[in-house]
């Protein structure tokens, strides 16, 4: 069969079919639309496009998408296999987008809120300048109008065709979120499966309030890294949303079905409760 032959039969029976990357137990297609993409086998929550995330989460009709043009360059000439713009073009012709983050404001329950999504399907999520840009000034963007700002992680972590470039975006993100939590405004990090590497070290981790989905591959360096380094068995479930949960390192994990009503809830409380200005509690002169 030939090449294009076979591409096209993979991509008929994608259409129908979903394999579970869990327990690898194959669903119906529409039987998982209808379950959320969440086996119902293992229960295993299963990675969603930028648009389904906002099918579930946000008012209908009510996205505004920021900085939409905005596409990489090549700053250092990096080819491997490939050259890197090629695999940037192949990138936006799978996913019909310019970048792995979408950014823009939204509405919850009728509460603004700006938003950066991580589509995963683009380059494994992977944050490259861009992608910090894009970050930055949707947050920059909320201090000036007063907005609360949800991440939704869906990251392999740094890219390395951008070397430091790509690093640098950690700090330059986080010294935004650090501008967003002077100015008194909530922080929200939503972790689905996987948020690993400079993602997971640094915009994931750092929330006022940290959300994991079930199950979702949370930490730096992978387990099987971690196994091939230490040379040691790793304890059940490493690096797991509950596992993380139990030791500390998240605030709650919450099933997909419940995740609109929680953040609802939580953006009230954090929203109405917060500082009039920076450093001031309610009522303080």
């Amino acid at each position: 069969m030939a090449a294009t032959e076979t591409r096209r039969t993979q991509e008929d029976a994608e259409a129908i079919w979903v394999k579970c990357s869990a327990c690898q137990d194959i669903l119906f297609r529409k039987e998982a639309e209808r379950r959320l993409f969440v086996c119902p086998k293992c229960g295993m929550h299963l990675r969603l496009t930028v648009e389904q995330r906002l099918f579930l989460v946000v008012d209908r009709g009510s996205f505004v998408e920021h900085d939409v043009d905005l596409s990489p360059s090549d700053p250092l000439g990096f080819t491997d296999r490939k050259p890197y713009p090629q695999r940037i073009a192949d990138a936006q012709a799978k996913t019909g987008r310019t970048e792995a983050v979408v950014c823009g404001v939204a509405t919850i329950e009728d509460r603004a809120v700006a938003l950066g999504l991580f589509d995963f399907a683009f380059s494994g999520g992977s944050m490259g300048t861009v992608v910090g840009e894009k970050l930055t000034r949707i947050v920059e963007h909320a201090v000036q109008e007063g907005l609360p700002v949800i991440f939704f992680s869906a990251s392999g972590g740094a890219r390395m065709q951008e070397g430091v470039l790509s690093l640098m975006q950690m700090a330059k993100v986080n010294t935004a979120l650090n501008r967003l939590r002077a100015a008194g405004l909530p922080y929200l990090s939503v972790m689905t499966d996987p948020t690993t590497g400079g993602v997971a070290a640094s915009l994931g981790m750092i929330g006022d309030i940290n959300i994991a989905e079930p199950q979702a591959l949370i930490g730096f360096a992978g387990p099987r890294v971690i196994e091939q380094t230490i040379r040691e068995t790793l304890p059940p479930g490493f690096q797991r949303a509950e596992f993380l949960l139990e030791h500390g390192m998240l605030d709650m994990v919450v099933e997909r079905k419940d995740l609109r009503g929680v953040l609802s809830q939580l953006l009230g409380l954090l929203c109405d409760s917060a500082p009039d200005d920076a450093g001031e509690a309610p009522g303080q002169p």
